[in-house]
């Protein structure tokens, strides 16, 4: 196979992951509204939506939500389904790490579908509903950084050392950040200390842990545009991820100063930490394109008349 035609393959997977990116944002920003408009049993019945691929009468938005949460669920595994054949058709092209990669985003959206089944049989448990937040920001971090690697091409060199680990921190802060503000929103921990006075310990650390969290991807866009080089070239996505903590910290405080009445912030709250999420998983899997082969120097005539005199 030529060269040509494996970069075309790459883009075309790369095509398909950075629309799956867009739809597992979409999957848990849909999940947060479910939540928030308290419509995670809108629909009693799993997999089905009382009894029916499309429920017609019960069909209120709260049903909605719930519908096409999980529609959005079936189509992010279809086309995960789609890419590991894909995958499996070009494997002797492709890197070997694809596969089972490709297989284990499957295992994991799979994963993700019984933990949503748990979540409506069980009668929303918090440690479940944490759990299903977990992974789909798990399969938003590696499908991003899946995309990014796709369209670096096959020829890459190495990144600066401190990048790895500096956008690394900068993503594991931000999902745990989350997960603990989908851990205090499950066990409705914000509205309990608001209104009574009680489990005010989980507003206070997911208040508290936010101030270094947002340092610590000011610190990583920061150090990546002093350093220069390739890592300033990235500046776009860096002021994104920067503008992006900006915007969660404002969300954050409105949200809490109007004392959760507004289902629109909270949902926004969330959605920007998905893209957050997305940005910084993006951010650490680039690499620089590798440095270009020396270019012959061609001797002509005139250059060898020069030379002997």
């Amino acid at each position: 196979m030529t060269t040509s035609s494996l970069d075309s393959i790459r883009l075309r997977l790369a095509q398909l992951a950075a629309h799956l990116v867009v739809a597992l944002v979409a999957l848990v920003v849909i999940g947060g509204a479910t939540r928030v408009m308290e419509a995670g049993l809108a629909c009693p019945d799993w997999p089905l939506c009382y009894g029916t691929f499309l429920p017609g009468r019960q069909m209120n938005l709260q049903v909605f939500l719930e519908w096409f949460h999980r529609l959005d669920a079936f189509v992010v595994g279809v086309a995960l389904l789609v890419q590991l054949a894909a995958v499996w058709w070009y494997r002797r092209t492709l890197p070997a790490w694809l596969l089972p990669l490709s297989g284990l985003l499957v295992l994991m959206v799979a994963l993700q579908g019984g933990l949503g089944a748990l979540t409506v049989l069980q009668l929303l448990p918090s440690a479940v509903v944490t759990a299903h937040l977990a992974l789909a920001l798990t399969l938003v971090m590696s499908v991003s950084g899946l995309t990014q690697i796709l369209l670096s091409g096959t020829t890459t060199g190495p990144a600066p050392r401190w990048w790895p680990w500096l956008g690394g921190l900068s993503v594991i802060a931000v999902s745990a950040q989350s997960l603990l503000g989908g851990r205090m929103a499950t066990s409705w921990a914000a509205q309990s200390c608001l209104e009574a006075g009680r489990a005010c310990q989980w507003l206070h650390w997911h208040r508290s842990f936010a101030t270094p969290v947002a340092l610590t991807v000011g610190l990583f866009v920061v150090v990546a545009l002093l350093a220069g080089g390739w890592a300033r070239q990235q500046w776009p996505l860096l002021l994104t991820a920067l503008c992006l903590v900006a915007a969660q910290v404002a969300l954050g405080v409105s949200t809490l100063r109007m004392g959760l009445s507004q289902p629109a912030l909270t949902v926004g709250h969330q959605l920007v930490a998905c893209l957050l999420v997305a940005v910084l998983s993006a951010l650490t899997c680039r690499r620089p394109p590798s440095p270009s082969a020396p270019r012959p120097v061609v001797l002509d005539s005139s250059t060898l008349e020069t030379c002997h005199g």
